[in-house]
């Protein structure tokens, strides 16, 4: 028997057909040396997505959606296989990896300032924005909307999802560089916290007059997503094709781990996502590894992720990452 363990909710677009126990989804199929691997919860919607596929292959994979913060500590800890963050992990934490790494760019997508309250469309400045959740707008109606109370949600785990928001939100207001500044995990000036990407989005359908972050996919039901102020001014709802257009903008860099907080053109809060892998000591797991990894980097796998709300990854993206995976060390 081959599980697949997944901690995020199926993606609104996954068929019905996928069942999902709260232990996780069963499937039947050959047997193979497991992988376990914790982190963000992000790209969770597509991972569940291509590892049920790795299971029909004979792999199986057991990812928990824990957040990036939980996820690095894991992997620095050597509890798991692989992890996956937001965050490119920093040189203190790659120091403390004894089997040395490599970062891969898996997947990419758009962050969403979703909110709750029917009847109101959001397009938002970027002074809005940041005032948002620096407590100094309070009320809809200072956005052109009906009067109704602001509640602010955000992420109380530590979250790759919050380190790019919170990067976007220093680099359009100096007040919140100066304090709370950036980070995976901050002190909120305002609102109250939820666990996940899954937790936010469930605190925001639970109360009107709401509004947070999210992964765009999790923007569903009673959920809107705001239209945001580019670097340029234009204004700009979340999707797949505004998403590419600024990743575009982005330079990885020969270590693939580039980002930019506050691009010009598309859509303006824009993450990759990142496998992390070890690069020694992998043992007998190092076939499942390259197979499971080579797969989620095939043109084959990278072709269904519009269909989830996400980005499919550049070519030359594609082309760096398959070479990382390929040196991986028993």
């Amino acid at each position: 028997m081959l599980q697949v363990f997944m901690a995020a909710p199926a993606h609104r677009r996954l068929t019905s057909a996928l069942v999902f126990a709260t232990a996780g989804l069963n499937l039947v199929g050959c047997s193979s040396p497991g992988l376990s691997g914790a982190g963000a919860s992000f790209p969770a919607a597509i991972y569940q997505r291509w590892f049920q596929d790795m299971a029909s292959q004979g792999t199986r994979v057991n990812y928990q959606s824990v957040g990036s913060g939980a996820g690095v500590r894991q992997f620095i800890a050597g509890t798991v296989d692989f992890a996956a963050s937001d965050v490119p992990m920093k040189a203190e934490e790659i120091a403390k990896v004894s089997r040395g790494m490599v970062q891969l760019p898996m997947t990419a997508g758009a962050i969403a300032v979703a909110y709750h309250n029917p009847g109101c469309e959001l397009k938002l400045s970027q002074a809005q924005l940041a005032d948002i959740f620096l407590g100094r707008i309070r009320d809809f109606k200072q956005l052109g909307c009906p009067a109704r109370p602001i509640k602010v949600v955000f992420r109380s785990d530590g979250s790759g999802t919050t380190a790019n928001f919170t990067a976007h939100l220093s680099a359009i207001s100096p007040t919140w560089k100066a304090g709370p500044g950036q980070g995976k995990a901050v002190t909120w000036p305002t609102g109250v916290g939820a666990k996940g990407n899954e937790g936010v989005a469930a605190q925001l359908g639970q109360m009107e007059g709401s509004i947070g972050y999210v992964e765009t996919a999790y923007v569903k039901g009673a959920l809107q997503a705001a239209s945001l102020s580019n670097a340029s001014g234009e204004l700009v709802k979340p999707s797949t094709e505004a998403a590419a257009a600024a990743l575009a903008s982005i330079d990885l860099g020969a270590d693939l781990t580039g980002s930019n907080p506050n691009p010009r053109a598309g859509y303006p809060i824009v993450t990759f996502s990142w496998i992390l892998l070890y690069k020694n000591g992998n043992g007998a797991k190092l076939p499942a590894l390259q197979k499971t990894f080579g797969y989620t980097l095939s043109d084959t796998a990278q072709a269904s992720a519009p269909t989830l709300d996400f980005v499919s990854l550049p070519a030359p993206v594609l082309s760096q990452s398959r070479r990382a995976l390929a040196t991986l060390k028993p």
